[in-house]
């Protein structure tokens, strides 16, 4: 309970535009990425859905709130997981979590490049 309350605590800051209270590393977001994410999301794509990247449009057409708050959305869907991918919020901590999300925002900013 805690977790999903410090989980929305971050969201609605990012969407009243206030700082959070910690600055997200992307770099240990991606050494996190490569050891989670990496298998299915290699390089940005998806080998399950290959609609549902980690691209922007993609991030856009298919993350709920993803235009209110791109880091925020991309963590509410990696802690609570969906459809096929699982969620990571009892394997990861809140800090991994928005380190990973920071990540994906950066790779998806550079088109994965």
């Amino acid at each position: 309970m805690r977790r999903l309350l410090s989980l929305f605590a971050l969201c609605l800051a990012l969407v009243l535009g206030a700082a959070p209270s910690f600055a997200a590393d992307a770099a240990h977001g991606g050494q996190i990425f490569s050891a989670n994410c990496a298998a299915c999301h290699m390089g940005g794509g998806n080998v399950v859905n290959a609609e549902r990247t980690l691209k922007s449009d993609a991030l856009t057409a298919y993350l709920a709130n993803y235009d209110a708050g791109h880091e925020a959305a991309i963590a509410y869907q990696v802690t609570n997981g969906k459809n096929a991918m699982p969620a990571f919020g009892g394997k990861l901590s809140d800090g991994d979590i928005a380190d990973v999300a920071a990540y994906i925002e950066d790779m998806a900013s550079k088109g994965w490049a």
